[in-house]
């Protein structure tokens, strides 16, 4: 079949049209939402979504967030989004609860640190490294930074509690060391005991000496001398 010159224009027309209407898309305003490519719907405003989309009669039907989910814009989604749960198994506790157009902001509990940061919150918590006996705390941690531990060294120990290594204690006499101290423990020295019973007996001295001083005075005082045998 020969086309004449009329209908190879009327042809190369049809051709362009449909060019042109393949790579033409549907622009719609930042306040609505495309539907199917054929027309645009208002959207929803935040803290709200779509329950019913619009028609050539009428506009979006729209239904408030509900059951801790939210929207913090406006949307033509059909669903709000879950809010963020703050598990405390994981570390979180509450910084800031959710609402209709805000989800919840979790931040770490005491004795956590956050390592999975997010905006001005936090998504995922640790608990704080514990430094082991013959570790001191040179770095406490924070809610953002894990503790740091350093190794006691020389004639010092700690517990792994101290935030400073304590210097052994000093066995005031010669032969009294029991048990010479470690990173993680203090020495030992049997001279504590020998105080003790030291000081037991001086008291024990001064209060026979004060009740014998006590008995003579009480002989005088009734008219006799007292025994020199007591």
């Amino acid at each position: 079949m020969v086309l004449g010159n009329n209908q190879r224009k009327a042809h190369h027309v049809l051709i362009i049209l449909i060019y042109v209407f393949r790579g033409w898309t549907l622009e719609c305003h930042q306040t609505e939402y495309q539907l199917n490519q054929e027309q645009c719907c208002p959207k929803c405003p935040t803290g709200s979504h779509v329950r019913n989309e619009c028609t050539k009669g009428g506009s979006t039907s729209c239904r408030l967030c509900m059951n801790r989910t939210y929207m913090n814009i406006p949307t033509g989604l059909k669903h709000c989004f879950p809010c963020t749960n703050c598990n405390a198994g994981s570390g979180l506790g509450i910084k800031r609860g959710c609402t209709t157009v805000s989800d919840a902001v979790c931040k770490p509990l005491d004795g956590f640190f956050c390592v999975d940061p997010v905006a001005d919150g936090c998504l995922e918590a640790r608990k704080h490294t514990e430094c082991r006996a013959g570790q001191y705390i040179s770095l406490k941690g924070t809610p953002f930074n894990d503790t740091v531990c350093s190794e006691c060294v020389g004639e010092t120990f700690s517990n792994g509690t101290f935030t400073v290594c304590q210097p052994h204690t000093k066995c005031e006499f010669k032969g009294l060391l029991i048990k010479p101290g470690t990173a993680s423990t203090d020495a030992e020295c049997e001279g504590k005991k020998i105080h003790a019973c030291i000081v037991s007996v001086i008291l024990c001295v001064l209060v026979a000496v004060y009740l014998l001083t006590r008995l003579g005075k009480t002989c005088y005082v009734n008219g006799r001398q007292p025994n020199p045998q007591i």
